[in-house]
């Protein structure tokens, strides 16, 4: 039985153990050349010769050999991207990104916020080789650019486009990029949730968004995320910050957005063409989402639908009589009278993403559209011609 005394030899002797491992692993101790202190004899106890250990061979995991081959075939197509400015007649690097190989032509996918405002580009592949590029096409409101590589590398296999409709919460994703300038890393996570709406570079917003888990850092901003078949799902944009109030510095908070793979074939064609894409608009302000208090004070039968907080004066949906909230509420700001449109095109509508997931994908200017309102306790249906969205 231990005493209390020797209880705390014994974990004083583990503690004197850990600290000289610890240092050596900080370099903070160095071996002694001379001393002062008197040296004293040391009793040599010979122990009993220990067998050698026996060579373990590791197995890999099934899954773990899914991800080895990912990767083995996915990154020679995941580039780092860094972008130059002109600083007094002299190029200076200004940031990093990532980016992914489209086609045969050196085309590469990159967000559009990696490459806005800079003046030279340089791609580098994980040969380690660099490559000049260009700017072929970019747009702020999907937060997606297409870059030219000059000379690129031979034998790089472009990676394919996947497809929204395949996916699930709960999924398995993996994310390629240049987080802090860490070329080729992998990060795995799962698809946390589907259909979020995301700020643009724009006034507007990026609906239709993936939210995952898979670590997302700086310098990942335009790299893939991929399912465990190596298809690119979608590419990752942005992280969710939340500010420390002791040092006031942004700090990850584990969650990752990523612009939707449909919307990227939608609008990448159009970039690659070096033209703009032109968004269909409506003209509409509208809640997210609508609570319980929210329906009660508007008087609204469900809290499924696209309230109508703000109709734009002059836009198509004002042309069509389109009605938007105008009697005070116990909720400041907030008013009732506004239709509540729950479905376009006969295809319903639980949402503002889902309504405006719906026009990006489906349509364009000068296209019709009917809209089923609830207005008040009549269901009326209102036919709006969409027109190009304006830059404000």
């Amino acid at each position: 039985m231990n005493t209390p005394i020797k209880r705390n030899m014994i974990k004083l002797t583990l503690v004197g153990l850990f600290l000289p491992i610890l240092a050596l692993s900080c370099g903070l101790l160095t071996p002694a050349t001379s001393s002062n202190v008197p040296v004293q004899p040391v009793q040599v106890v010979v122990a009993t010769p220990v067998p050698p250990a026996k060579t373990i061979s590791v197995i890999p995991s099934s899954e773990d050999a899914t991800l080895v081959d990912l990767y083995a075939r996915v990154n020679p197509a995941v580039v780092n991207i860094t972008v130059f400015q002109a600083q007094n007649g002299v190029m200076v690097a200004q940031g990093q990104g990532s980016g992914f190989v489209y086609d045969t032509n050196g085309h590469v996918v990159t967000n559009a916020h990696v490459v806005h405002g800079s003046d030279q580009f340089e791609v580098t592949f994980s040969d380690g080789t660099s490559h000049n590029a260009t700017v072929v096409g970019q747009d702020l409101n999907s937060d997606l650019a297409v870059l030219q590589v000059e000379n690129m590398p031979p034998a790089i296999e472009p990676l394919t486009l996947g497809d929204m409709e395949s996916l699930a919460v709960g999924q398995s994703v993996v994310a390629i990029g240049n987080p802090f300038g860490l070329d080729g890393s992998l990060t795995r996570g799962i698809i946390s949730a589907l259909g979020r709406t995301i700020p643009a570079l724009t006034p507007f917003s990026i609906p239709q968004s993936i939210q995952t888990d898979a670590a997302i850092n700086p310098g990942n901003s335009g790299g893939p995320l991929l399912n465990l078949n190596g298809e690119v799902i979608g590419i990752n944009r942005a992280i969710f910050t939340t500010s420390s109030t002791s040092v006031g510095e942004p700090t990850s908070s584990g969650i990752g957005f990523a612009v939707s793979i449909n919307i990227v074939k939608r609008v990448l064609p159009t970039l690659m063409a070096g033209k703009t894409y032109d968004y269909p608009y409506v003209g509409i302000f509208s809640l997210n989402d609508i609570s319980i208090i929210q329906q009660e004070a508007l008087g609204l039968k469900q809290t499924t639908g696209v309230y109508v907080t703000d109709v734009v004066t002059g836009s198509p949906a004002d042309k069509a009589g389109v009605h938007a909230g105008d009697k005070p509420t116990d909720i400041t700001g907030l008013n009732a009278g506004g239709d509540l449109i729950t479905a376009i095109d006969g295809t319903p509508v639980d949402s503002f993403n889902e309504f405006i997931s719906y026009l990006i994908l489906n349509k364009a200017p000068g296209d019709k559209v009917t809209l089923t309102i609830l207005r008040g306790a009549e269901e009326i249906k209102l036919e709006v011609t969409l027109e190009k969205r304006p830059s404000q």
